[in-house]
Order: structure tokens, then sequence, then C-alpha cells
């Protein structure tokens, strides 16, 4: 059954229908789906039955704790960039066991928290980490477990902003040094070489790039054996797309089959990182028309959800399906951009979508469960929105509704009164 459905005309969240959670919390507000996290997680781990496997959900797709506690409870791993995210996994029960460390900038707070919680694994993306890694470990008397993250210089086909594997990207370290610094991996106290570790970019749509990048990573890793440093794991990363649009990106059991092909070493863990194809399609971002503005060349809907709530159409010129949440409006249908109110020419959510419109109609924005929520601001002091899952026909609060006083609690007045 899929997570957001038509019943008579009227769009429903699992068994809510969605005008009934806008007259209880309000617009805009983010809608998720449990048994649409709880399936997109599990065709990744049944795709991968076949091999020794670890699925690290990447939390920068979406971090709040309700997902992160419904996946946890699935077994699932997390993929962490910062030390918060590693707080929010812990916080929703998830294991630190199970939790890999991404991210080219870990500062030494960072470093100290994941070693004290004993994660993982390091994706080490720089010397200098590396060394720094090392000597924090080294002082604690311990041994931190690394995997070097190596940039396979492989053009995936992603928007250039979500490329990460290109030649001269930030993310990675350079292809020709990493048998150099396996070896000194090998001599520092301090690190213990687990593993290799790529991601090729993001909402990848072929299975091309991935079957190179696993290519250059088995490669590497049976030469490293015959130099005598036997790994334990590859982590391939994460990146598979979804369908926001006319895209056809393989399923996770074409996926996994794929990679699978390409295995020569069966005693070598596969680690994925699996985010937007998790999260993308569980969640939908709920907003209502405002003001219609027709004009001689082009009409714009005015929603109360704009770029602080969905900044991937301003940053990406990303496309997101919009659906009217109750179907069969007597209004003229018209070619609409819609548009949100803050205060730039890029707050557009979506262009020339052809919608029968007015005033206070609902609009259902898809695939919004990754890189919505996580991505807003409180720019033009817009609160933040509230987060719901929906668990059949539950609703429960995952995070509630910012308020005017909550967004102004941290600022203070030096002076004591305006003179």
């Amino acid at each position: 059954m899929a997570p957001f459905r038509r019943i008579g005309g009227l769009l429903y969240a699992e068994q809510v229908a969605l005008d009934a959670i806008a007259a209880r919390y309000g617009t805009p507000c983010y809608v998720y789906s449990r048994a649409a996290l709880e399936r997109n997680w599990r065709r990744f781990d049944q795709a991968l039955s076949g091999c020794p496997h670890l699925l690290c959900y990447a939390v920068k797709a979406n971090s709040n704790l309700a997902v992160l506690q419904v996946l946890a409870r699935l077994g699932s791993g997390f993929d962490i960039v910062s030390g918060g995210e590693l707080q929010r996994v812990l916080r929703a029960g998830g294991k630190a066991e199970r939790t890999v460390f991404s991210g080219v900038g870990k500062r030494d707070d960072e470093l100290r928290m994941a070693l004290e919680a004993d994660i993982r694994c390091f994706n080490v993306e720089s010397v200098a980490e590396l060394e720094r890694l090392a000597h924090i470990a080294a002082a604690r008397d311990g041994c931190a477990p690394v995997a070097l993250r190596v940039n396979p210089e492989i053009e995936a086909g992603a928007h250039a902003h979500i490329a990460t594997a290109a030649s001269g990207s930030k993310f990675g370290l350079p292809w020709k040094q990493v048998p150099e610094l396996c070896r000194r991996v090998r001599q520092l106290p301090g690190v213990r070489l687990d593993g290799l570790a790529c991601h090729i970019g993001s909402q990848i749509v072929s299975l091309r790039p991935f079957r190179q990048a696993m290519r250059k990573l088995l490669g590497l890793a049976e030469s490293l054996a015959a130099d005598g440093c036997r790994l334990r794991h590859l982590n391939l990363g994460g990146g598979l797309g979804i369908r926001y649009r006319a895209e056809r990106p393989p399923s996770p059991a074409v996926y996994a089959a794929a990679l699978a092909a390409e295995r020569t070493d069966d005693s070598l863990e596969l680690v994925l990182e699996p985010g937007r194809a998790v999260a993308g399609p569980a969640g939908i971002l709920l907003t209502r028309v405002e003001y219609l503005k027709h004009g001689p060349e082009r009409n714009f809907a005015v929603t109360d959800a704009a770029m602080t709530e969905l900044l991937r159409p301003a940053l990406y010129d990303a496309w997101h399906e919009i659906l009217p949440v109750r179907e069969g409006g007597d209004a003229p249908r018209r070619r609409y951009d819609i548009v949100g109110p803050v205060c730039e020419s890029a707050d557009c959510l979506g262009r020339d979508r052809a919608l029968s419109l007015r005033e206070g109609d609902l609009l259902a924005l898809c695939d919004a469960g990754a890189y919505a929520a996580v991505m807003g601001s409180n720019y033009n002091s817009r609160p933040r929105p509230c987060e719901l899952l929906v668990d059949g026909d539950a609703v429960r609060e995952a995070r509630r509704r910012e308020t005017i006083e909550e967004l102004m609690a941290k600022d203070f007045l030096p002076f004591e009164s305006a003179g």
C-alpha cells in the first residue's frame, strides 16, 4: 500500500486524511509515514541478505529523532557527519557500534566524543585528520578504527552541488595518495585501518558509476592485501536516487545485485549509507494557498510554505511533484508558479504547474522526507514548522511547531532602554 494515496479524491497519509492533519496541526507541516520508512529500509536490507553488510542510514537526509528511532528499532546503523548527529543517534536508541563518522571537518571535541562513544569507524578524509585522530586516540590509550575515504574520480552525473567524487572535490583523499597513506596508517599508533570508503554523489539514477566505484575499491583492496594489509570492510556510501519526476532509478534489489556481481572477496563486509532513498518518498510537505495572483504573463499561487521549508528547488532547481490534497475543485485550471512569502526571487517551490486552485486550498509537495526539514531556516524570522509521524490511523508529533518567542529566546537586548 502506498504511504500517500487518494481515497475518494482526498489525499491520505496511511489511514489519516491530510486535510484533518492540517485542521489539527496547521500548515506548513511535514508529514512522514512510518510504514514507508520501514519498507524503504527493509528493501535495502533484504536486497543485501546474501552478503555480510551493514546499512548505515545517512542522518543528514532527515535527522528527526522519531525518524531515527523508527530506523534504530529495525537495527539500522547510522552515517553521521557531526557530533550533533551522533548525539541524535544515541538519543534515538541507535548503537554507537553501528555508527560511522564521515565529513571533512571533524573537530577535536567531535573526535573525542565519537571515541568515547566507541563508534564503529571513522571515515577519514585527509592526512591532517588522520594525524589528529591518531594523536587524540593515542593520548587516550585507545585505537581508532578508520576507513580511508578515497576520491575515485568518477563522474556520477549528479547536479554539481551534490557530486562528490569528481576531480577537485573537497571530499575524500586523492586516489594516487591512498596506497602510501595505507602504509602510514599501519605505522601510526592510535589508529587501525579497517576499510576503504567512498561516496560518489547524491541522486544518482544510473548503475554505471556505482559499478565503477566498486571495481576501483575492490582493486585497491586487492593490491593492499598483496602488500600484507587485509581490510574488514568496503564502504560504498550512499547516493541511490529516487523518482522525483521522470527519473528511473534502479531499485535497491537491482542496485545490490549490481554491487554483488562485482564482488571478488566475500570476506569483506559491505557498508552502504542510504539516506534519500529511505526517507525521501516517506514524507510530504503540507501547505496552504494564501493568495492567487493572476497576471498577463504568469500566475502565482502564494503558499504559507517557502524556501525556508523546502530549499531544494531554489538551491538545485529541483522538481517536487505538487498535488492538490482534494481533487475535483470547480476552479478554472491554470498554470501557476507555486511560490512562498519569503522576500527572495528564488523562493519558488514549483514553476508552471497546471492546477485548479482557490485561496485556502491545501497542497502536498511530494518526496519531502529527505533534505527538507533538515535544510530549513528561520530566514525572515519564520518559525520552523512541526514534523508529524503517521503510524496507521495515529498521528504522532515528532517535532512541535516553533513559536516566535522560542525563535527569539537566544537573542539578547544589550541596552537597558532604547536611549
